[in-house]
């Protein structure tokens, strides 16, 4: 698959959760999955990098579940989630040059994610009698499983 292939993916993943995208970038960077060692993207790879962005996502996968949480599509959940993707994205183009065109996938990604995220949630929860719980779970799983699947292939 090409890499941009892969950009968009992880883009679309941190559309649905800002931080599980570059948790899942930095922990395949430090495994030697994304060589990105000798790069301006070689910070993901760092020995405590996976850890504090896994802190993170976590995190943030406990505080969607709140009520009081804010919409993924208000301008400042939104800027996150592009500029996550944007960052996933490039590193994983870093990994094999082209990290430009990885960054802009990256963001179209998000974009997509964040907004497909968005408009299916509603309807999955419209569909189940308004329970938010069980599809916010769901979505919690497909972002952490998607993102494992991804890095795991995407060279």
């Amino acid at each position: 698959m090409s890499i941009y292939v892969f950009a968009l993916l992880i883009g679309i993943i941190a559309g649905l959760r800002a931080l599980t995208a570059p948790a899942a970038v930095s922990w395949a960077a430090l495994l030697g999955w994304l060589p990105v060692e000798n790069s301006w993207a070689a910070f993901m790879g760092y020995r405590y990098t996976p850890y504090i962005f896994t802190l993170l996502a976590v995190v943030e996968l406990v505080t969607d579940q709140f009520p009081s949480t804010p919409a993924r599509t208000v301008p400042q959940q939104f800027a996150a989630r592009v500029f996550s993707g944007a960052l996933c994205g490039a590193v994983i183009g870093a990994a094999s040059g082209p990290w430009i065109g990885g960054l802009i996938v990256g963001a179209i990604g998000a974009v997509i994610g964040t907004l497909g995220g968005y408009g299916a949630r509603k309807r999955l929860v419209a569909a189940t009698g308004g329970r938010d719980l069980p599809i916010a779970l769901l979505e919690d799983a497909v972002a952490i499983v998607g993102a494992y699947l991804i890095v795991r292939e995407a060279l």
